[in-house]
């Protein structure tokens, strides 16, 4: 029989799942790695002007390098945001070179950053009025939490298998049935 399918809570506060618009928002977000490469998750926390949480969450992302978490962390709150009508969007991040790059400051060099980097400055369009601001770290400490909370749960024994069976949709299980098992990676 297979397992029943966990079924994933919604990242957007109750108060605000019937929401549409915004008139301003304020995005925290975080990528962590251990080591550089290693394993690396996201942490992002989405407020109002007032300071009421619209949304948040960590996740795993696998081994890469910080500046790419970083990227991929705001890139998946874009993405989250994208649902709303938002009118001016402040996102904090403690990467000074995240912030610089999306500023113009600084030319983003780094090939495997490009791709991420596009992606954000065409979502960032939608918006009438946006900025990034580089804050210190202990101004991101909600998004730290759960961008490390993320690692720390991933680093449980049997996380990565206990989340692919999770995520598996039922009845899929016989089309994978043939394939080898391969080293978790």
């Amino acid at each position: 029989m297979p397992a029943a399918r966990k079924s994933k809570r919604s990242v957007v506060e109750p108060f605000f799942q019937g929401a549409k618009r915004f008139e301003e928002l304020h995005v925290h977000v975080d990528g962590a790695a251990r080591g550089n490469p290693g394993p690396a998750a996201i942490g992002v926390v989405i407020k109002t002007r007032q300071g009421r949480k619209v949304a948040s969450f960590g996740e795993a992302i696998g081994e890469t390098t910080n500046n790419y978490a970083e990227y991929t962390a705001l890139v998946h709150a874009l993405r989250l945001l994208s649902v709303f009508e938002v009118d001016r969007l402040r996102i904090y991040t403690d990467s000074e070179l995240m912030a610089r790059q999306i500023k113009g400051e600084y030319k983003v060099r780094d090939r495997n950053l490009r791709s991420l980097y596009a992606q954000v400055m065409s979502m960032m369009g939608r918006y009438r009025d946006w900025d990034v601001l580089h804050v210190p770290r202990e101004e991101n400490e909600e998004a730290d939490a759960l961008a490390n909370r993320a690692l720390d749960e991933e680093a449980l024994p049997g996380a990565r298998a206990a989340r692919r069976a999770a995520t598996q949709a039922s009845g899929q299980e016989s089309l994978f049935a043939d394939e080898e098992e391969g080293p978790e990676e």
